[in-house]
């Protein structure tokens, strides 16, 4: 038998990206090898999440997943980005690494701009959730317990009252109409405490919620 490609998670600390790791792991069709994740210098925090360092440190190790980081400053132009990520790519394919496994849903515009993106480094995009019916996979998440909490919410699409709540099954009933059950344009986007894909859970404790952006951060701590 041949070896199993070597593959990176495209990390963000959230449901999707641990399903997507999840998924992966048991169609065993690949060595995941690392988690990469995007980190803001300014904030020392995940992008767009607002998760503190730490507690990525945390989680992945609870995943068992080495981090590759992508460091950028805020603001942070596209251009800027694109070059960190290529050379981080250049990295990867130096190590021996051919795919990049992704969380996304049913964006047809972002998994494009990612195979576009990779295609000149050889690296192949795989995509295992990719068209899951989301209030169907919402359910199956929290019945396998997945422990998920919102950090960032869009404050276009849902007050600030859901920053720090739980994706639960409360949580999916008070969505308003409109608003995607896991959230993939953008509504909220969540870190995972605890699930199937991670060996232990991650003890957290909500912090405050500030409001920066036209978002709602809910700050998560240590616990």
């Amino acid at each position: 038998m041949s070896e199993r490609p070597r593959a990176l998670i495209a990390w963000s600390s959230g449901k999707d990206s641990a399903w997507a790791l999840h998924e992966a792991r048991r169609s065993g069709g690949y060595d995941i090898v690392g988690a990469l994740t995007t980190v803001t210098d300014a904030f020392a925090r995940v992008s767009i999440h607002g998760l503190r360092q730490n507690l990525l440190a945390a989680q992945l190790e609870a995943a068992g997943l080495p981090a590759t980081i992508v460091r950028i400053p805020y603001p942070c132009p596209n251009e800027i980005y694109e070059r960190e990520m290529a050379a981080t790519m250049a990295q990867a394919t130096a190590q021996g690494i051919s795919h990049v496994i992704f969380g996304d849903l049913f964006l047809e515009d972002v998994r494009a701009y990612r195979e576009s993106r990779l295609r000149p480094t050889g690296i192949t995009p795989v995509f295992p959730i990719w068209h899951r019916p989301t209030a169907a996979l919402a359910r199956d998440m929290i019945a396998a317990g997945v422990d998920a909490r919102l950090v960032c919410v869009d404050l276009k699409r849902l007050p600030a009252s859901f920053a720090g709540r739980r994706f639960d099954q409360a949580l999916l009933a008070d969505l308003p109409p409109g608003v995607d059950p896991c959230g993939e344009n953008g509504e909220f986007h969540t870190f995972v405490a605890a699930g199937p894909m991670l060996a232990r859970p991650v003890a957290v404790k909500p912090g405050e919620v500030v409001e920066r952006d036209g978002f709602a951060y809910a700050d998560l701590l240590p616990a």
